[in-house]
């Protein structure tokens, strides 16, 4: 096996894994795609049309980056969410990953998201609902991201197809 064909699976593998991080946040995400894109234009021995890949997947890796952030943001900001909800959120999600596999990240997140909100409200409808925003708010985000990082990951397989044709 020669070496560009090794940096294509490996990129092809860290492209997989990105894709999977904008829905699983323990993974890396866009940025692990991004920086696959470069590898493969550098050392993937695919001349310019690893370059074209680069510059296209990164169009889409940077609008899935700023999509997610703009939606969840502006979601948050609009139901008057504050920051802090969203830490504990991610504080407990971290937790619960290690207390309940596979679902405790995302059972975490949720519950210290209401805990926050309880806590700043001392009213649990009020932070059911705020904290349901939030939940929608961030799913939303990552749906955008996903959307995006997808086709980046089409972009590369596009492009080594164009590759392996010359």
């Amino acid at each position: 096996m020669n070496p560009e064909t090794v940096v294509t699976v490996l990129c092809g593998l860290a492209i997989l894994v990105g894709v999977a991080g904008t829905i699983i946040p323990i993974l890396p995400g866009s940025i692990l795609i991004g920086l696959s894109l470069l590898a493969w234009a550098i050392w993937g021995g695919a001349g310019t049309t690893g370059w074209v890949v680069f510059g296209i997947g990164l169009v889409f890796v940077l609008a899935g980056m700023a999509a997610g952030a703009v939606l969840t943001g502006r979601k948050l900001k609009q139901h008057s969410i504050p920051g802090r909800s969203v830490v504990a959120g991610l504080i407990l999600g971290v937790v619960g990953m290690f207390i309940i596999p596979v679902a405790g990240l995302f059972v975490g997140f949720a519950a210290g998201l209401l805990l926050s909100e309880f806590q700043r409200t001392r009213v649990l409808r009020t932070a059911v609902a705020s904290s349901w925003a939030a939940l929608k708010a961030t799913g939303l985000g990552m749906i955008a991201e996903f959307g995006l990082a997808c086709l980046a990951a089409s972009t590369w397989v596009i492009g080594l197809w164009v590759a392996a044709a010359h």
